[in-house]
């Protein structure tokens, strides 16, 4: 092969991607080839991404020979190694056309990194990796997965040096490993850890080299689970498979528990047991009009309903469980001072500083509780008044009360009043907002009850609505308000005088949480309101401010 090895690397900022490349650039040059590296700034949807393009000769220079003359850039097909530090990364890159099934080996990462347009998603916006896989499959002459985040932390070293061990060890490059060593070491800087998370990737990789390319995840029972189980909850919200049932109760009572305490999580067993019993009751309803006494004309999917007596994914306690343990645990001052006191959080903040054991971290959070934080907290007599105080304000065309704070939780002072109010847990049972979002949330699983005993399928939609409270502050009162009027609008039989049948009521309460996961504004939710002959929220109170304007100065 007389044309260079072309490599195009794919790194999310801060991940030394210019490191690498350097590297590449080095030990091709000790092993005797030449060679030419640039970097191509771009940004991505995460952290910002740089790319790097390098060129290689195949064979080393013979003495006295001419100097190649190599390209500036790739050009779409003519990538020999792309590697990438995210699965999505790779994908990116494959869409602009860098991979060919032809020529271009792959070694990307599993690693997601997830995008703004994923978290911004109401919903659950990830990209199935399945999907992801396969499409790089298919674009790929040759793909090498490694988790490369999980090597790096294993040796305790930065992405790009087990990017290195991995180039190494899918053997893309004509280069021995000696040479990708020696470009470590003359480098100078972390030159121990850099060798260890090379050796650690290279040798995995390696050792891999003919094996079946393993998935994201180990393919445990619990994996092994979700993996049999996608095709069946596909249509759940989101279209994501779900941990395992039992898994996820137990998950769920242990958040609820760890939020409150033991009583608490009795509280949300007895509310799993009576969606249990609702469908206990449609099953057995089920089978005694599908059974040779019953004509089953309302229950087969051929009969009047449209709908088959068992549905298909999740039983309706199971969806619940998630989002009901979500809505039990609800944000307020005490969780947000109990999780910024969490051990696992103190030791994020140093891993992504890249602190060392003995440097000191000073972290400084940042805080603005207003009267509804407050209020909370407080009795509802006196949760009231606050409140009724603070509107008061408002209408005179003021701000909303609220208080910024700015505490050093790496000192005692921040760290002691943190735990004061984390310890205030207690009085949370006594607050005005305990109250009504207990309130709310047995609305909401009456409704699930009554639409289960009806037929599984509506409950189970009902149910499903629990995604759309989620987050804090306007974001989580919207939800509740959607969320509602879904409950009280579209799941009755009889609603505005109009008669509907279970199929009818299905389908309204499916297009309408969708709608409102779709659309923050809530445009798309009014309009699948009035599509199934519903009447749209009402509009809501809004101050409105004036301010005087100064008359400008003439000459």
């Amino acid at each position: 092969m007389s044309r260079p090895v072309c490599v195009l690397v794919c790194a999310l900022g801060g991940e030394g991607g210019g490191v690498l490349a350097e590297w590449l650039y080095t030990a091709a040059v000790r092993a005797g080839h030449a060679a030419q590296a640039t970097s191509i700034p771009g940004v991505a949807q995460r952290t910002g991404a740089t790319t790097y393009y390098l060129e290689i000769a195949p064979q080393p220079a013979a003495p006295g020979a001419p100097r190649p003359v190599f390209s500036l850039s790739p050009v779409p097909g003519g990538v020999d190694l792309l590697v990438a530090s995210e699965l999505l990364e790779a994908l990116r890159q494959a869409g602009q056309g860098f991979v060919s099934r032809a020529r271009t080996r792959v070694v990307s990462s599993t690693t997601r990194a997830l995008t703004v347009a994923e978290k911004m998603a109401l919903g659950d916006g990830r990209a199935d990796t399945a999907r992801l896989l396969e499409a790089l499959h298919g674009s790929a002459r040759a793909v090498d997965l490694l988790d490369l985040d999980a090597l790096a932390r294993e040796a305790g070293t930065a992405m790009s040096a087990v990017m290195l061990g991995a180039i190494a060890g899918s053997g893309a490059l004509p280069l021995p490993r000696q040479a990708y060593e020696e470009a470590i070491r003359a480098a100078g800087k972390g030159v121990q850890t850099s060798l260890a998370g090379f050796a650690l990737a290279h040798d995995t990789l390696v050792a891999r080299r003919g094996l079946p390319q393993p998935d994201p995840q180990p393919q445990g029972p619990l994996q092994q689970q979700r993996k049999e189980g996608r095709r069946a909850q596909a249509g759940r919200a989101g279209g994501k498979p779900a941990v395992a049932p039992h898994e996820l109760r137990v998950l769920a009572r242990q958040r609820v528990q760890a939020y409150q305490d033991e009583g608490y999580a009795r509280l949300f067993d007895q509310r799993l047991a009576r969606l249990q019993a609702a469908e206990a009751a449609a099953r057995g309803a089920a089978v005694g009009a599908d059974g040779p006494a019953g004509n089953g004309a309302a229950r087969r999917p051929g009969g009047p309903t449209g709908l088959s007596s068992a549905t298909a994914g999740p039983g309706v306690a199971d969806e619940a469980a998630r989002w009901l343990a979500l809505w039990m645990c609800f944000d307020d001052i005490v969780q947000v001072a109990r999780l910024k006191l969490a051990t696992a959080r103190l030791q994020r903040v140093r891993r992504e500083v890249k602190a060392a054991p003995a440097d000191v971290v000073k972290v400084y959070d940042h805080f603005k509780p207003g009267v509804a934080e407050l209020a909370g907290l407080l009795p509802a007599a006196w949760a009231g008044r606050l409140v009724a105080w603070d509107r008061r304000r408002v209408s005179t065309g003021r701000e909303p009360w609220a208080l910024p704070l700015a505490l050093g939780t790496h000192g005692l002072r921040g760290t002691l009043a943190l735990r004061l109010v984390a310890a205030m847990k207690g009085l949370r049972r006594h607050g005005q907002r305990f109250a009504l979002e207990q309130a709310l949330i047995e609305r909401w699983l009456a409704a699930v009850q009554a639409g289960t005993r009806e037929h599984a399928a509506l409950g189970l939609e009902l149910a499903r609505c629990g995604a759309l409270v989620k987050g804090y502050g306007s974001t989580n009162e919207r939800g509740k308000e959607n969320l509602l009027h879904i409950v009280d609008h579209l799941a009755p039989a009889v609603a505005g005088g109009m008669a509907r049948s279970v199929a009818e009521r299905c389908a309204a309460v499916r297009a309408a949480r969708q709608a409102a996961l779709a659309d923050d504004a809530g445009h798309a939710f009014d309009a699948a309101l009035v599509a199934h002959h519903a009447p749209v929220r009402a509009p809501r109170e809004q101050a409105v401010r004036w301010f005087k304007r100064r008359p400008a100065r003439v000459g």
